[in-house]
């Protein structure tokens, strides 16, 4: 087992998604103590925005681009390899505005690569990123379980699955800006949630 955490809350500290992430990595490394772990915290280490100039960057061929388009594409392609070459991943994803992170948004347009991380056939697309486990930590100061105002859960199910990852498993902690009792019934149901979904 090679484990890869990804903190996407915008927080440096003291995020919420963050802490139910390292719980479920202590978790995976009490059951598996040789497992290398790796951390990349999106607030502290942000990826570049897949705008125009990325855009123009990915299209220009390798011998002519410029020394900052080549720049943008060695991380886009580090962060592929990264993810290539960890078999477990564990998401810290806190709710924003009923959507997830830009800092997670921008490190999934990084390594969704059509021919790298996703291919398409005459069959339609097909995910090159198999073989692996993803646990999703959410976490959210309201209550969006199985309800449809839950926007994240959809979108990463079909983005994680466009590139391959298809066994996705969610933690919730929900109601944890609903007050004491609340929050503290969100955490249980993450701890529920941890044992029962993290092996």
């Amino acid at each position: 087992m090679n484990i890869l955490q990804i903190n996407a809350s915008a927080r440096r500290e003291g995020a919420n998604s963050t802490k139910l992430a390292d719980q479920i990595t202590g978790r995976l490394k009490a059951s598996h103590p040789e497992a290398p772990l790796t951390v990349r915290d999106l607030a502290t280490t942000p990826v570049t925005v897949l705008d125009e100039a990325a855009l123009g960057a990915l299209f220009t061929p390798a011998e002519q681009r410029s020394a900052e388009q080549a720049a943008v594409v060695a991380e886009y392609d580090a962060l592929i390899a990264e993810i290539q070459a960890h078999d477990t991943i564990v998401l810290g994803v806190p709710m924003y505005n009923f959507g997830v992170p830009v800092q997670l948004k921008a490190w999934i347009d990084a390594i969704a690569r059509a021919g790298v991380t996703f291919r398409y056939t005459e069959n339609g697309p097909e995910g090159l990123l198999k073989g692996k486990t993803v646990y999703v930590a959410l976490a959210r100061g309201g209550l969006y379980r199985g309800t449809a105002n839950d926007s994240q859960v959809p979108y990463l199910k079909t983005v994680l699955g466009f590139v391959g990852l298809t066994d996705v498993r969610f933690i919730y902690a929900e109601g944890l800006n609903m007050g004491p009792e609340a929050a503290a019934k969100g955490f249980e149901q993450a701890q529920a949630d941890i044992a029962e979904l993290v092996n």
